[in-house]
């Protein structure tokens, strides 16, 4: 696993609807992401429909793309382009009939090398009415950072996905999110925690903006594995879309990990549970 990393969040209020807008932009905040040193750049959750969930199914269907497609084909460009690894948020994918909220994953070549299918869908926003389930727990393997664990927003929400990313060896988890206000208790506790009892390293990016009950608070961080908050983005986005860029020690980070906290990992009575 390579030691030090630098690491791109990148949070902004995608425009629900409007699909070529948000496109345009996040390429523009990968290349200033890229720019300030970047190697590896996430973007949040359906930052390509934008997130409203009275009208989810409209905007969703509207920015719904198969994979190849021309969406993808300029996030490739854009991570061969800048020589990054991009965990380019989730976008709507159309498959097999289907709409699935999904997270690519793309190497500095621009390959395809990992996605993943949101599995745990939030029905309070309807999520379930509008996308088709995931049915795997998603690990990438990368030569830098060893296997990485991908969750989409609710799919970190839950200890028991998250120990079983680590389980099939992720001690880096990537998770984009757009994660309203109401929630924002759980945004403090649930990650941190799950960081800590895994031994991982968490990235975290959000969306942010929007108005009320609905907004979205952005403050995208990166995790350490004792549950450390060790780089945060601003809250919400009163000064437009921000790129927030931080270099960690993931061996490191993980060393300190397996040194103080393993029993946590491997200490379990699975025959109780």
């Amino acid at each position: 696993m390579q030691s030090r990393v630098t690491i791109g969040l990148v949070q902004w209020h995608a425009v629900p609807g409007d699909p070529t807008t948000n496109l345009e932009t996040a390429l523009a905040l990968i290349a200033d992401a890229a720019h300030a040193g970047a190697e590896l750049v996430v973007l949040p959750e359906l930052w390509a429909s934008g997130y409203d969930a009275p009208r989810l199914g409209e905007i969703v269907a509207a920015a719904a793309e198969p994979v190849p497609g021309p969406r993808s084909d300029r996030l490739a460009a854009a991570a061969r382009t800048h020589g990054i690894w991009l965990f380019a948020g989730s976008v709507p994918e159309l498959a097999d009939g289907a709409t699935y909220n999904t997270t690519f994953a793309y190497d500095p070549s621009g390959a395809v090398v990992g996605r993943h299918r949101k599995a745990h869908l939030y029905r309070p926003t309807a999520e379930d009415a509008v996308f088709a389930a995931g049915s795997e727990v998603s690990v990438v393997a990368t030569e830098p950072f060893g296997p990485v664990g991908m969750a989409t927003c609710f799919d970190g929400d839950h200890p028991g996905y998250a120990r079983a990313l680590r389980e099939r060896g992720a001690r880096l988890v990537v998770m984009p999110a757009a994660y309203e206000a109401g929630a924002e208790t759980w945004w403090d506790l649930l990650h941190p925690a799950n960081a800590l009892a895994n031994g991982q390293w968490w990235v975290t990016v959000n969306q942010a903006g929007g108005e009320g009950d609905a907004a979205m608070f952005g403050r995208s961080r990166v995790i350490a594995p004792d549950g450390a908050v060790v780089c945060e983005a601003p809250r919400h986005d009163a000064d437009g879309p921000a790129v927030t860029v931080c270099t960690v020690d993931l061996a490191a980070g993980i060393a300190t990990a397996d040194r103080h906290g393993a029993a946590l990992w491997t200490d379990t009575r699975p025959d109780l549970y």
